[in-house]
């Protein structure tokens, strides 16, 4: 399925989809991609009545469910100009799904297709529609990463190359790679409910993958992948971590590090 054609986000105002897992689980990461625009002087704002993307259900095969936490989203973001979010799969969501999802939908059909078009996750924001590749930010102090590259992301949106190329440019930034960055961490929503064992099986790999990179520490752009892999790595006592980009990013702003 093509991805629907984008208009040029700059010098509009950007809407922030936070997403569940980092509303709940991860907030900095959330207050990360603010400060992060605010930085580049694009007016954020947060409209309070968004809830989920519909995903799970989606993903679980309850469409007519999925439908109406969808239709939620809809009209919280109805007078969005342009969405970011801090999550490649949740973005990948309402620009690959909800099309899809609304086709046959007189009501709601215009409405999703709008909203996929101009959705965008945080690091292709950047790159892809601001057009900055150089944040010019310093890190407090020399450190090592390397990218775990998260499934939906990847594969639906194409991600990886921005989010490496605003972290390279980023002065104490050393960035390395991790081998099988592009392998699933085994967590896949209800996957690694409904199949623990093998979601397990891959998580340990993904560790094992993780213990042997000489990088300090594994950034992803995706909550979901924090989740599973930081719950791992500190179930084995392990000195990695795995954070979000934006975080990442945040800590090396002007005025995080004077």
């Amino acid at each position: 399925m093509t991805l629907p054609k984008r208009e040029d986000p700059q010098g509009k105002r950007v809407s922030l989809f936070v997403t569940c897992l980092v509303d709940m689980l991860y907030p900095a990461t959330g207050w990360a991609v603010v400060d992060i625009l605010e930085y580049l002087n694009v007016q954020v704002d947060f409209p309070p009545n968004q809830t989920c993307c519909g995903q799970p259900g989606f993903n679980a095969g309850h469409r007519a469910d999925a439908r109406q936490v969808a239709i939620q989203f809809l009209k919280a973001f109805k007078d969005a100009q342009v969405i970011v979010t801090p999550s490649g799969s949740c973005a990948a969501m309402v620009r690959h799904e909800y099309p899809d999802l609304f086709a046959e939908d007189p009501l709601w059909g215009a409405e999703a297709a709008r909203v996929a078009a101009i959705t965008w996750e945080i690091t292709e924001f950047i790159v892809d529609g601001l057009g900055i590749t150089d944040l010019h930010l310093r890190l407090p102090a020399r450190n090592v990463f390397a990218f775990h590259d998260a499934c939906h992301g990847l594969r639906m949106l194409g991600l990886g190359r921005a989010a490496r190329a605003l972290l390279g440019s980023t002065e104490n930034a050393v960035v390395g790679e991790l081998a099988e960055s592009d392998v699933c961490c085994g967590f896949g929503g209800l996957f690694s409910v409904k199949m623990a064992d093998v979601s397990g099986a891959m998580l340990e790999r993904k560790i094992s993958q993780i213990e042997a990179c000489p990088a300090e520490t594994i950034v992803c752009g995706d909550a979901s992948c924090l989740m599973h892999i930081n719950g791992g790595l500190s179930r084995q006592a392990s000195s990695k971590s795995v954070r979000h980009i934006a975080e990442i990013l945040a800590a090396g702003l002007p005025d995080k590090t004077k």
